[in-house]
């Protein structure tokens, strides 16, 4: 295993999310927000898991962050839609705003990791 430092934490092995699909993740002890993950091949883009409309939870169900088509990320409370590569609304009532994107690393084991402090 590679070494994680103490300002960061490991959120799963990229093989843990299905390429071109998204998975959530419960907030780390003392966070107040969830992440959730969408890997496209090898990389793997990790934004908080709120909305910036109203700071809701983007997902209905877990693990449910895309649209049917898997082109962007939906917020089921207002139906906002977000560009995967960038986090930004594009339609809906946060038009121009964007998803808080959380820096992301993987290691040569595969490891996803974030800064601890992601979602605070």
């Amino acid at each position: 295993m590679s070494e994680v430092s103490a300002s960061e934490r490991v959120l799963c092995r990229v093989e843990d999310i299905p390429d071109g699909e998204s998975r959530g993740f419960a907030p780390a002890p003392g966070a107040f927000t969830g992440l959730f993950a969408i890997r496209r091949g090898a990389s793997v883009l990790v934004y908080v898991n709120s909305c910036p409309h109203v700071g809701l939870p983007l997902d209905p169900a877990p693990n449910r962050f895309l649209d049917a088509k898997r082109a962007h990320i939906v917020c089921s409370a207002h139906g906002a839609r977000f560009r995967i590569e960038d986090g930004e609304c594009f339609s809906g009532p946060c038009y121009g705003e964007s998803l808080e994107a959380v820096p992301v690393r993987i290691d040569a084991e595969g490891q996803v990791i974030v800064p601890a402090e992601a979602g605070l």
